[in-house]
């Protein structure tokens, strides 16, 4: 190539109709999309169940519970949470004298690796929110509640505040203000951990969890 060749190329793609185009982008059309309340969790759920998420609704004052006879009625005997969260402290309370037990992930993963792996059969972690659109959940570790709560066992235990879905996830960045500060894995999560072979045949579990139990808690009227 000529010498100055690749700097002339550059400077006409530079002024080219797409650089004309480029500029702020306009989220004015979704920014005026908006649905009920109501109709947001209904998109949620039916997008969510349709790649196999279950659903286990509650109010905010009996969720704890629910999630106890949920746990008794499938036999799940040992279930790990982030004991350093508000609703951490209401399952604890919630689970005293119950069959199934609690497990905090309060150490470092080298000394509860085995009984994460081994013995857990249920992780429960809260969430960020939900996007409608997508039928998903945000998940927002923390070291009160590391990502291996929601990957490691075979059923997640989500915590979903209906109050707290989006109807996009453009909307979710926004209202969230994630812009001012993210984790290191921020994630959305739609249903359990599937994959497929080459001739499409689901398998359910293989790198994560085989069931995703969204606790769905209803705002106080």
């Amino acid at each position: 190539m000529p010498e100055g060749a690749r700097e002339r190329i550059l400077e006409r793609l530079s002024r080219g109709p797409a650089a004309e185009a480029a500029g702020e982008p306009d989220f004015a059309v979704m920014a005026r999309r908006a649905v009920s309340r109501e109709e947001r969790y209904a998109r949620l759920r039916r997008a969510m169940e349709a790649v196999h998420a279950e659903f286990l609704e509650a109010t905010a004052e009996d969720w704890p519970l629910r999630i106890r006879g949920f746990a008794e009625a499938e036999g799940l005997r040992a279930i790990a949470y982030g004991p350093g969260t508000e609703a951490a402290a209401r399952l604890e309370s919630a689970f005293r004298g119950s069959a199934a037990r609690l497990v905090p992930y309060d150490r470092p993963i080298e000394e509860c690796k085995r009984a994460l792996f081994e013995e857990v059969d249920a992780g429960f972690t809260t969430t960020r929110g939900g996007i409608a659109d997508t039928g998903g959940l945000i998940l927002w570790p923390t070291p009160e509640e590391p990502r291996l709560l929601s990957l490691v066992p075979p059923v997640h235990l989500a915590l979903l505040d209906t109050a707290r879905i989006h109807d996009s996830f453009w909307q979710a960045i926004r209202d969230e203000g994630w812009a001012g500060g993210m984790p290191a894995n921020a994630l959305l999560v739609s249903g359990p951990s599937k994959t497929a072979d080459i001739e499409q045949t689901l398998a359910y579990g293989v790198h994560g969890p085989k069931r995703l139990i969204v606790v769905a808690v209803a705002p106080r009227a």
